[in-house]
C-alpha cells in the first residue's frame, strides 16, 4: 500500500514521504495512529510541498548551523578557573562551563549537550573540545584555561 508520512517514523522514513509498505502495517499501525494517510491524487500533491518546505527548512538550518561553525571555528575560548600551584584545578571544566564561556566570550549560546570532551578538564592550559551541531557539523573548538 503506498501511503504519506504524516509525522517521521523509524526505519521508514521523515514527514511528507511517500513509502509503500505493508497493507497489514498500515492498515494495524500508520492509519490509526494517523502516522501516515493513504496516498492519492491530491495527497501526493500536498505531500511534495510538504517535503520541499522540509528540505529546505533543512537547507536553511544547515546553512545557520555552517555560519556559526565559521564564527567558532580557529576562535581560542578563554575559561579562568581557581587552581593550585602545580596547575591543578580545584575541581573541574565540564560541558556546561565550556558552553556558558563560549557565550560569554564570542555571545553564541551552545547546549551543553553538543559539546563533547573525552574527560574532565583539572589542568589549567590548552585543552581542545569536539562541538557537535548536527550530524554533518562538527568541529574542534580550543579553550584556554588559565588560572583565575
Amino acid at each position: 500500500m503506498k501511503i504519506i508520512l504524516m509525522d517521521a517514523v523509524a526505519d521508514l522514513g521523515k514527514k511528507g514521504d511517500v513509502v509503500d509498505v505493508a497493507d497489514g502495517y498500515a492498515r494495524n499501525y500508520l492509519l490509526p495512529k494517523s502516522l501516515a494517510v493513504k496516498a492519492s491524487r491530491g495527497s501526493l500533491r500536498q505531500a511534495e510541498a510538504v517535503r520541499v518546505a522540509r528540505e529546505d527548512a533543512e537547507r536553511k538550518a544547515r546553512e545557520e548551523l555552517d555560519r556559526l561553525k565559521g564564527m567558532l571555528v580557529g576562535t581560542r575560548v578563554v575559561i579562568a578557573a581557581r587552581a593550585g600551584d602545580e596547575g591543578k584545578l580545584f575541581g573541574s571544566i565540564g560541558n556546561g562551563d565550556i558552553s556558558e564561556a563560549i557565550k560569554r566570550f564570542i555571545g553564541v549560546e551552545i547546549d551543553r549537550k553538543k559539546i563533547e570532551i573525552n574527560e574532565p578538564i583539572r589542568s589549567i592550559g590548552l585543552h581542545e573540545v569536539t562541538v557537535h551541531l548536527h550530524q554533518d557539523v562538527s568541529f574542534p573548538v580550543s579553550l584556554d584555561v588559565i588560572p583565575a
